[in-house]
C-alpha cells in the first residue's frame, strides 16, 4: 500500500500555495542553481510538494527533503534500548553541514505535536536532546552564524491543531490553525510579497533606532521579573530580512515580529518569569522562574517540565547563559490573535523573549569578519542549544540603560514607548 498524505480538506489550497511561494521568494530568496535541504514532518508533505515546485521554478539545483514522523519517534521511547538514547544521527547532520558548506540553503517546516513526548521518561528525553544537540552542532553553526540563507515556516498538523484547539473537532481545529498560520505569515492578503516588503521596512526602522541609542543594557520589570540584560560589546540589532554571509537576503522566520540582538554572556543579573509556556522537543515547560548571577542561571524552577528544563540547562556551560534578547510589542498580530500556539516560532512573536545558549554572530557590528574568539571576547555566548522563551506581556516595562547610567523608556506595558 502506498502512503499518499493529502492536504487536509480544512486547509485552503490557495493560501498554502502562497505560503510555499513566500517561503522561496521571501524566506529564502533562493538563487538560480542553489541546492535546498528541507526538513519536515511527513504530515506536511502537501506543503513540501508545493515548496519543492516553487524552488525548481526559482531555478533550484537539487531539492532534498528529510522527513520525521510522530509515530516512529514515539516507537523509540516505547521500544528502544536504554543506551540508544545517548545516540544521534551524526552522519546525517555531518552531511547537512557539508551541503551548507557547499552553498545549499536550508528550510525547516515546523508543526510537530508540542505534547508528543509529555508522557515519556524525562531522563530519556533529556539524554536524546543532548545527543541530538551535540551531533547537530556542525550544521547548527552554519545556520546560527548565518553562513547561509535559511527559513522556517509552519504547517497545520492535526495533532498540533488539537493541542491549540482541544475543544474543537479535528477538521475545525485544523481550519482554525491554518487560518492563524496564514494570517501570521501574511499570505492571507492579495500580494503577500509586497506585504512582507512593507513589514520588513517597519522592523528595520525599529532596529535602526535601537542601534542609534547604543544601550549598554536593558532593564525588564514586571510581575515576577526584575532583570538587567547587559548587551554585548559592539552588538547590533536586527529584525526581519537579513543578509547572510553568502550575500543572499533572507527572512529566517516566517512569521516574525521581533527585533533582536546579542546579550553579554557575563552581564545578566536578577530574576525573570516566563509569560507563556515553552514547548521544547515534545515537552511543555510552564511557569519558568530563573535567577541570574554574573550572566549565569543559578536557580531554575518550573511548575511543569522542571526536570527537562534542568537537563537542558546542564547541556553545556553556555546553556545557562543568554544568546539572544528580542523585543516584540504586546499588540503584535500574533499576540492580538489571543491564540497560544504552543510553538516557539509563533509564541516568541507574541512576546518579548530571551534565548538560552548560542548567540548569533551577525548581531555584532562587522560580525561576518569576527572570529569565534573575538565574538567571545565581546560577550557572545557559545552553546549546543538555542532555545527561546517568552518573558513579555502588557505588564512588563523595559528601559534602555546607556553607558553613563541614564535611562530611556523602550517599552511601557508591553508597547513601544
Amino acid at each position: 500500500m502506498t502512503f499518499m498524505p493529502q492536504s487536509h480538506s480544512s486547509v485552503d489550497p490557495g493560501k498554502l500555495e502562497k505560503l510555499a511561494e513566500v517561503a522561496i521568494k521571501v524566506g529564502l530568496q533562493l538563487e538560480q542553481g542553489q541546492d535546498l535541504v528541507i526538513t519536515a514532518p511527513v504530515v506536511a508533505l502537501p506543503l513540501v510538494r508545493l515548496i519543492t515546485k516553487h524552488a525548481y521554478l526559482a531555478g533550484a539545483g537539487l531539492v532534498s527533503t528529510f522527513y520525521s514522523d510522530e509515530e516512529t519517534t514515539l516507537a523509540r521511547y516505547q521500544y528502544g534500548s536504554d543506551e540508544s538514547f545517548d545516540r544521534a544521527s551524526g552522519w546525517l547532520y555531518d552531511g547537512m553541514a557539508k551541503a551548507y558548506e557547499k552553498g545549499a540553503a536550508r528550510l525547516a517546516i515546523a508543526g510537530d505535536n508540542p505534547m508528543l513526548l509529555s508522557e515519556q521518561d524525562p531522563s530519556k528525553v533529556g539524554r536524546a536532546n543532548r545527543a541530538n544537540s551535540t551531533a547537530y552542532k556542525p550544521a547548527l553553526e552554519k545556520i546560527s552564524n548565518f553562513d547561509i540563507n535559511w527559513n522556517i515556516v509552519s504547517y497545520p498538523n492535526p495533532s498540533w491543531a488539537k493541542v491549540v484547539f482541544p475543544d474543537d473537532p479535528e477538521a475545525i481545529a485544523v481550519a482554525k490553525l491554518a487560518k492563524a498560520i496564514f494570517a501570521a505569515s501574511r499570505v492571507d492578503v492579495p500580494d503577500p510579497i509586497a506585504a512582507w516588503a512593507e513589514h520588513n521596512a517597519d522592523l528595520r526602522k525599529r532596529s535602526s533606532w535601537l542601534n542609534g541609542e547604543r544601550f549598554a543594557s536593558l532593564h525588564f520589570t514586571g510581575p515576577g521579573t526584575d532583570l538587567t540584560v547587559g548587551l554585548a560589546d559592539g552588538h547590533e540589532w536586527h529584525g526581519g530580512a537579513s543578509t547572510a554571509k553568502n550575500g543572499i537576503t533572507c527572512n529566517p522566520n516566517i512569521p516574525t515580529e521581533e527585533v533582536f540582538t546579542t546579550p553579554h554572556a557575563l552581564r545578566v543579573e536578577g530574576h525573570v518569569s516566563s509569560t507563556k509556556p515553552l514547548s521544547h522537543q515534545g515537552t511543555l515547560i510552564d511557569n519558568i522562574r530563573v535567577r541570574f548571577e554574573g550572566g549565569r542561571i543559578v536557580e531554575a524552577k518550573a511548575s511543569r517540565g522542571e526536570e527537562v528544563l534542568n537537563k537542558v540547562l546542564d547541556t553545556d556551560e553556555g546553556a545557562r547563559r543568554l544568546g539572544e534578547v528580542a523585543l516584540v510589542p504586546h499588540s503584535s498580530p500574533i499576540s492580538a490573535s489571543g491564540i497560544l500556539f504552543y510553538n516557539t516560532l509563533f509564541d516568541e512573536n507574541a512576546s518579548c523573549h530571551i534565548a538560552l545558549g548560542q548567540c548569533y554572530s551577525k548581531c555584532f557590528l562587522d560580525g561576518a569578519s569576527l572570529s569565534q574568539e573575538q565574538i567571545k571576547a565581546q560577550g557572545g555566548n557559545s552553546s549546543l542549544i538555542h532555545i527561546d522563551w517568552m518573558i513579555g506581556s502588557d505588564k512588563v516595562d523595559i528601559d534602555g540603560i546607556k553607558p553613563d547610567g541614564s535611562r530611556v523608556p523602550v517599552m511601557r506595558q508591553g508597547e513601544w514607548a
